[in-house]
């Protein structure tokens, strides 16, 4: 099934990959609705043949998704830390102080502008989920309840309030208005402001067979060559670039306006070269990706299958978004992974979507003593080794699936 790109309105789109059909990622369940019939949707990945943005065909609106969300950035310990460094630097970069104003679209429970409160610099979150809003205001980060584009923006503008700095942390990838998005963040800079935004890179995402972090609410894929025209093509010029370790490799780009006085770093131009070296531009290299994937699927249900056969418990760390597309696609059920802990308390007590595999608090592992700890949010796996690491008290040991 074909269907326009989210950036240039082509609907010559070739298939990836196809995940099957599988619900939203974010949708934990209760056990009243363990009965009920689930809502499952197509998760296919597309290349466009036009302008090489990779993407899935939307099934589901951002209200159906973000509206009420599980997701709290402040339960890990890893990202906390990535926000606190990122405010140092930026603030430093920028000379940010109390005369200036930060915006960060998608600002989640505060996890992030909380160090700018810190630091006394005026700051403003914009936050789709009325839950997750609350949260940062508890916080006390001050936080309105919207979906970014050019509206938001511009009643922003009409407040007087543009921005020395935009940023947004693993949201670009999330919006199937990709166009009003960005022309969102043109109308609420100043004109010698700079938006920074971070997201999985494709790059790695392909090399590195992360699968999982394909689903629903991720609905674009960036090369960073496709995201400078994306950015291009609404008057920003992405003027520097930095290669991160997060989510299994991010990039973090740097815009400003096309007539903005700032030079480009040479890691822009070296990125986009080596990108295209590899060949993202071309199909060809992505047709032995589905392959590859298959490949894990075999070797996961391998692993858990053999497990039960010898008697051994396997038990499952993390709830995350990517952990229910790879149980999903893998076909796994309580079966093969009885339960799997989180230290999210939203998120205890629920069930996983699709696998229905129950959720339970961290403590629960030492009570059941499993042979092994499935790590989902591999990402992470440093943290959680570290927070875990008394499960080798009775030699029990960690499992990650991805990149193999």
């Amino acid at each position: 099934m074909s269907h326009a790109c989210l950036f240039c309105g082509s609907t010559r789109q070739r298939l990836v990959l196809s995940l099957g059909q599988q619900p939203l990622a974010n949708s934990y369940l209760t056990a009243a609705q363990l009965t009920r019939p689930e809502p499952v949707y197509p998760l296919d990945l597309y290349w466009c043949e036009e302008c090489h943005l990779t993407q899935i065909t939307p099934v589901a609106t951002s209200q159906d998704i973000f509206s009420d969300y599980a997701y709290f950035s402040s339960f890990s310990t890893t990202w906390l830390e990535h926000a606190r460094q990122y405010v140092a630097m930026i603030s430093e970069r920028l000379q940010l102080g109390a005369a200036s104003q930060v915006i960060e679209i998608a600002s989640n429970d505060g996890y992030l502008l909380q160090y700018f409160v810190e630091r006394g610099i005026p700051c403003l979150g914009i936050e789709p989920a009325v839950n997750v809003a609350a949260a940062a205001r508890e916080k006390r980060v001050p936080t309105r309840v919207a979906f970014w584009g050019q509206e938001t923006a511009a009643s922003l503008n009409e407040e007087r309030m543009q921005a020395d700095l935009i940023i947004g942390n693993n949201v670009l990838a999330h919006v199937p208005t990709l166009n009003e998005f960005v022309a969102g963040v043109k109308l609420a800079l100043k004109p010698d402001g700079v938006a920074t935004f971070e997201f999985p890179h494709l790059y790695r995402l392909i090399e590195e067979h992360q699968f999982d972090t394909i689903y629903h609410e991720h609905f674009s894929y960036f090369a960073f060559f496709v995201v400078e025209r994306v950015f291009a093509q609404h008057g920003l010029r992405l003027f520097d670039v930095e290669q991160l370790s997060t989510h299994g490799g991010s990039l973090r780009i740097y815009a400003c306006h096309g007539d903005a006085k700032r030079e480009d770093t040479p890691r822009t131009r070296a990125l986009r070269e080596e990108e295209l070296a590899a060949g993202l531009d071309a199909f060809a290299y992505y047709e032995s990706f589905a392959g590859r994937v298959e490949n894990t699927r075999q070797e996961v249900l391998d692993f858990l299958l053999d497990a039960r056969e010898h008697g051994q418990k396997v038990a499952g760390y993390g709830a995350p978004a990517k952990g229910n597309t790879l149980l999903n696609y893998c076909g796994v059920t309580p079966a093969l992974l009885p339960y799997t802990v989180d230290r999210s308390p939203h998120k205890q007590g629920l069930y996983l979507p699709g696998s229905h595999v129950p959720v339970r608090a961290p403590e629960h592992v030492a009570e059941d003593r499993p042979d092994y700890l499935f790590i989902l949010p591999w990402n992470l796996q440093e943290e959680i080794m570290d927070q875990m690491r008394h499960i080798r008290d009775w030699g029990g040991r960690f499992v990650v699936a991805i990149p193999h």
